[in-house]
């Protein structure tokens, strides 16, 4: 579900923000006039099925307008999902917002390490033993543009 993403960053002399979000194509007006000129449609189709005998495929429209309708839902809960990592003073902190819950994780910037992937895949920030990937919603060069930012930023 990681398809794409809206990066800011804002970086000053001692100050450092990224957000990283996922891209939305659709706003959640947009997800519910879809859905609904769906529901129309395969409701439409299985009526006129049903008007002509074939009643069965009523409750499979059912059931498909039903998942479909899960899988909208849980699009648009994870609609406002971001994460955003911020280097302000002697502390690294990252928050991450999730289906309406955010965590929130802080490292000391002189201890903390960037643990990067030759190709992107994976990045992480490491101190103490304790290891944060980061960069859910960026694609690989975007994970390595960051990496690269904050390697130069943690020293």
């Amino acid at each position: 579900m990681t398809a794409g993403m809206d990066c800011s960053e804002v970086a000053h002399a001692a100050e450092f923000s990224l957000v990283a979000r996922r891209n939305n194509s659709l706003s959640t007006t947009g997800r519910f006039l879809v859905f609904a000129f769906l529901f129309v449609v395969s409701v439409g189709i299985a009526s006129a099925f049903a008007a002509l005998g074939a009643w069965m495929v009523l409750p499979f429209a059912g059931l498909e307008m039903l998942v479909l309708y899960l899988a909208f839902r849980t699009v648009d809960r994870h609609a406002a999902d971001y994460e955003r990592v911020a280097i302000d003073g002697d502390r690294v902190e990252v928050e991450r917002h999730e289906a309406g819950r955010t965590q929130r994780f802080e490292f000391n910037r002189c201890w903390a390490r960037v643990i990067a992937s030759g190709d992107g895949g994976r990045l992480a920030l490491r101190s103490h033993g304790r290891e944060l990937e980061i960069g859910h919603y960026m694609n690989d060069a975007q994970r390595l543009d960051l990496a690269r930012a904050l390697k130069r930023r943690l020293g």
